[in-house]
């Protein structure tokens, strides 16, 4: 089934049809909040260089190597690392976090993904990203700002609720339930092992997991602006072109979780899918395993 063409944005969230519209915020709305005590603006990029150049005011920076995933294991970071991280940008329990980055949000949704992980589910995207707030003119600061020390508590890492494993997948496969692979055409096909202009990663394989539709994650933001489209055009790209429904159970994977993280927040969030969950280790690691099943 072919998708149409996507509806012009409007400059309105509410009137896009989203399940849950308070999840994004608009520039003016940053513009208007950034200097709100009970509000911390994240960047989060993959161009670490990004910040440094210049950022939105009052805007911390949460490197998604650097402060998100732990050193040595290939994994997260821990109830003691988080909290740490969060302690030390003045975020409370109770604070507001809107993230915003480069890459129409990619990392940006990455980022409040992790965030989520540790029960911290009061989070926003500043819908457009950085692209968006340059492109208005909006002011930006090289400025680092400083926060006092925070008081937070966080709960042990939930890697059930969001998140999904290795072997979660397999079980999932015997259920038939619902995958979407976020990746490249290319990459889904196997006719690629990495995304174009990046490096590979290490994939012995190329393929997809069986049953799984592809979905490029990029679909779902207008290419233009950088803003999510409106959930009539969401709906009809996950749900009449690929055969995904509100109540089915989706996981959704790339190559190591960061461009599915943005679809898990379109599904969760612009059209309230209550189960879905971010297979983190993605092709990276289901392209190395040894005798799970492929498809190309």
């Amino acid at each position: 089934m072919s998708v149409a063409a996507p509806t012009p944005v409007s400059s309105s969230i509410d009137a896009r049809g989203y399940a849950h519209p308070t999840a994004l915020v608009s520039t003016e709305w940053v513009a208007e909040h950034k200097d709100d005590a009970n509000v911390r603006l994240v960047e989060s990029n993959e161009d670490p260089l990004l910040y440094a150049m210049g950022h939105i005011p009052g805007a911390v920076e949460i490197d998604w190597t650097r402060d998100l995933n732990d050193p040595l294991v290939r994994d997260y970071l821990d109830k003691d690392g988080f909290e740490a991280l969060v302690k030390r940008n003045g975020i409370t329990p109770e604070t507001t976090v809107v993230f915003y980055g480069d890459k129409n949000n990619w990392w940006a949704t990455y980022a409040a993904w992790v965030f989520h992980l540790f029960g911290h589910e009061n989070t926003k995207i500043m819908d457009g990203g950085r692209i968006k707030w340059l492109n208005e003119g909006r002011q930006l600061t090289k400025e680092v700002p400083s926060y006092p020390e925070s008081e937070y508590v966080a709960p042990a890492r939930d890697d059930h609720k969001y998140r999904a494993f290795r072997d979660e997948v397999l079980a999932h496969l015997k259920t038939a339930g619902k995958l979407v692979d976020v990746r490249s055409r290319q990459e889904f096909d196997g006719t690629r092992l990495h995304m174009e202009a990046y490096p590979n990663e290490g994939a012995l394989r190329g393929g997809h997991i069986p049953g799984a539709k592809n979905v490029p994650w990029a679909k779902a933001v207008n290419p233009e602006t950088g803003e999510f489209l409106p959930a009539s055009d969401l709906k009809a790209l996950y749900e009449e072109a690929n055969g995904l429904n509100q109540g089915d159970d989706v996981v959704v994977y790339c190559r190591i979780g960061e461009r599915s993280s943005h679809t898990w927040y379109v599904l969760k969030y612009l059209l309230g899918y209550d189960k879905v969950r971010n297979y983190d280790g993605s092709w990276t690691e289901w392209g190395n395993l040894v005798g799970v099943p492929v498809e190309r």
